[in-house]
């Protein structure tokens, strides 16, 4: 009996290992794939943002419309934006049967848009500008770090990403309560992409956000950026539920977006961020800046660095020497470098507050006129600017400090190893140790951080030492039972407790039988889906691989070792997975341990091409970039039309053959424009743009 139970006992604990090590290697493939995209995003943005750096344009309007596409979107100032955003002048038909909203909001008005929003309903453009115009004006009020106190309420609620799925929103409201004076929330930014419906969860955030604005707190996360939105389906999901009025509500999106705090600290000891932080992490710094300057956080502007560099020269004190004219074109048509007029003294602050601002903004202007940039928003007196005018006596910074201090909250990482060093994984932020973690807790005297921006299988985990923590809030994040969401509940003693779910009912279902945490019949099912991802990604790369086999088959026979072929694989792909671990998933071996690497590519081949009737090797390349392809597509459409027009074609063509030394006239792109343009419409939809690649690909 007793030999019996050790077997059994051994089978287990063997049967519970693997399944463990399958878990581990699923995640995995999930984790890298999604890492790897978001380095494609970066990437990809550098090169436009290189592009525009290096692009001369030859008139104003060609400068203003590059600037527009890939920078920051339309420029406007505070009151183009209001009449461009306008809701008064909108009539909502009596037809409609949604939920109306009037300002201010009452509690009925969010109870209202839950249930409408759990039957499917949609809420007006009016009423949904509306609700952008009176948080964005609500949030300029507030500080660049948020802080709240468990002394108002018994406890405070920590949620983080959500990604669009308002099925873990209203699971978490079902389980923890409604925001009320007595229930007070922080959400760690994230709230859109991937899901389906991001919309909805920012109406239903903002929401609360008026009705509560002591008790709801938001924080921004990369995810709340108008470049990583094109690519990751936000603004595709808003254009088609909001066909007319898209536009519109997108770029109110895009301005409130930059307005939301970057943290929020609990009781002057726990800080809440998104991302993390970095050994040069200054809250000091962070409480001061412009927060509102950043619409896209992947990248600092450097033609803004100028006019920061006038005003750092002024307010020390300091001139700056004019051009030599025979350097500069522009130079005689232009009217001589204001001087500062004598600055008053110093122990009259405010006086001397509005002498640093009048200075300042005659340099800026003059050095706007000097370069040939257009104004841009008109700058309001927020309570960042305040604080920057008020605090003169303290350092003065750099956009581009900024700007870092702004990229590492949103986008960097904790590692179990010490120090701090770039995040090549991502493309953005850091990665930082417990000893970073430990300096700056000690520097602010706090006892932990809470951060999001990483999914975790059970929804939350601690790493350097407990001091810092992750919360996820996306259950079924890459597949239905693939995680757990969880949120967070701190009362006065700052001791966490987590609440875990998912969201998902079928989810749940099978979680009944579950082992370890983790049942068999969802394994199998998540697994299955993270494979057939990573054949995809293997697919794309078809060329890559066949040209990295071949360097170790000097015979040519087909076959490689097992050693070989995963070195091959890694040295293609870059996903840094245990690929002699996977093989068994993916290849077969032969009796004597070889690979046969050229039939394995033609079952990939086959696979692909049951689901998509195209040649292999054009398939292969719109793999590999269909989704680079859909977010060119998108930056190019700068109206967010769903079509690309002549003229937004020709503006970027433009800049292509700047960046390719090739001389076209307009005459040659204009017959370019139209040959893609299939159907004659006058514009370019995106299948007309996927065909035009697939032509040029076949006849290479």
């Amino acid at each position: 009996a007793f030999k019996a139970a050790v077997l059994i006992q051994q089978w287990y604990r063997r049967y519970v290992a693997r399944l463990e090590m399958r878990r581990r290697c699923t995640w995995r493939i999930f984790q890298s794939i999604e890492y790897a995209c978001e380095q494609d995003q970066i990437k990809l943005h550098n090169f436009f943002s290189y592009l525009m750096d290096h692009f001369t344009p030859s008139s104003s309007k060609e400068r203003d419309f590059i600037s527009r596409m890939f920078v920051s979107g339309e420029s406007f100032k505070e009151a183009e934006l209001e009449r461009y955003c306008d809701y008064e002048s909108m009539e909502v038909p009596d037809s409609y049967t949604g939920p109306r909203l009037s300002f201010p909001l009452l509690p009925d008005h969010a109870t209202a848009l839950l249930e409408a929003f759990k039957q499917k309903q949609q809420l007006h453009a009016r009423y949904v500008l509306n609700l952008l115009h009176e948080t964005r004006k609500h949030l300029k009020q507030l500080p660049n770090i948020s802080h709240v106190s468990t002394c108002y309420s018994e406890e405070v609620t920590v949620c983080g990403d959500l990604h669009g799925q308002l099925d873990d929103l209203f699971l978490i409201f079902y389980k923890n309560g409604l925001p009320s004076p007595s229930k007070s929330y922080v959400f760690n930014g994230d709230f859109v992409d991937r899901g389906k419906q991001s919309l909805e969860i920012l109406i239903v955030l903002f929401t609360f956000l008026l009705i509560y604005p002591k008790e709801v707190h938001l924080n921004r996360g990369n995810h709340e950026d108008h470049m990583v939105n094109l690519r990751y389906g936000f603004a595709k999901e808003v254009m088609q539920k909001y066909k007319v009025h898209g536009k519109k509500i997108l770029k109110m999106i895009q301005n409130v977006f930059c307005w939301l705090p970057l943290a929020t600290l609990i009781d002057q000891k726990v800080l809440v961020i998104h991302g993390g932080i970095s050994d040069t992490t200054d809250l000091d710094m962070l409480e001061k800046i412009q927060r509102n300057k950043f619409i896209s956080v992947l990248r600092g502007k450097k033609r803004k660095e100028s006019n920061r560099n006038v005003e750092i020269q002024e307010i020390n004190g300091e001139s700056k020497v004019e051009a030599d004219p025979a350097g500069n074109e522009a130079a005689p048509s232009l009217s001589p470098q204001p001087r500062p007029a004598q600055a008053p003294s110093m122990a009259n602050r405010l006086e001397f507050s509005r002498w640093v601002r009048q200075t300042v903004q005659e340099q800026i202007e003059w050095c706007r006129r000097l370069v040939d940039i257009s104004e841009s928003e008109e700058e309001e007196l927020t309570y960042s600017s305040v604080v920057s005018l008020t605090d003169l006596d303290g350092p003065c910074w750099t956009r581009q400090e900024e700007w870092k201090q702004a990229s590492n909250i949103l986008w960097s990482d904790p590692m179990p190893q010490e120090g701090c060093r770039v995040n090549t994984v991502r493309g953005g932020g850091c990665y930082f140790g417990p000893d970073v973690t430990g300096k700056i807790l000690e520097k602010y005297n706090l006892q932990f951080l809470i951060r999001s921006h990483e999914c975790k299988q059970e929804g939350y985990e601690f790493c350097h030492n407990r001091k810092v923590l992750t919360i996820f809030s996306a259950s079924n994040y890459y597949e239905i039972g693939s995680n757990r969401g969880a949120y967070v509940k701190l009362g006065p003693d700052l001791v966490p407790h987590f609440v875990q779910y998912q969201a998902n009912k079928t989810a749940h279902t099978l979680t009944m039988t579950q082992r370890q945490g983790f049942p068999v019949a969802l394994i199998s099912r998540v697994e299955e889906s993270a494979f057939r991802a990573l054949r995809e990604k293997l697919f794309a790369h078809t060329s890559a691989l066949i040209s990295a086999f071949k360097a170790y088959d000097k015979d040519n026979s087909g076959r490689i070792t097992l050693s070989n072929w995963a070195t091959a694989v890694e040295s293609v792909l870059h996903l840094g997975l245990p690929w002699r671990m996977l093989r068994p998933q993916l290849v077969r071996s032969t009796a004597d341990g070889m690979l046969e690497y050229k039939s394995w590519l033609d079952d990939l081949a086959m696979e692909q091409r049951s689901q998509e009737h195209i040649q292999s090797s054009l398939l292969e390349v719109i793999y590999r970039n269909r989704s680079n392809l859909e977010t060119i597509f998108r930056i190019i459409d700068r109206d967010h039309s769903g079509l690309i027009s002549f003229e937004e074609f020709h503006q970027t063509w433009k800049l292509f053959s700047s960046h390719m030394n090739i001389e076209l006239t307009d005459d040659s792109i204009n017959d370019l424009v139209r040959s893609i343009d299939f159907n004659k419409d006058g514009n370019i939809d995106f299948n007309e743009f996927l065909e035009a690649f697939r032509l040029v690909k076949q006849s290479q």
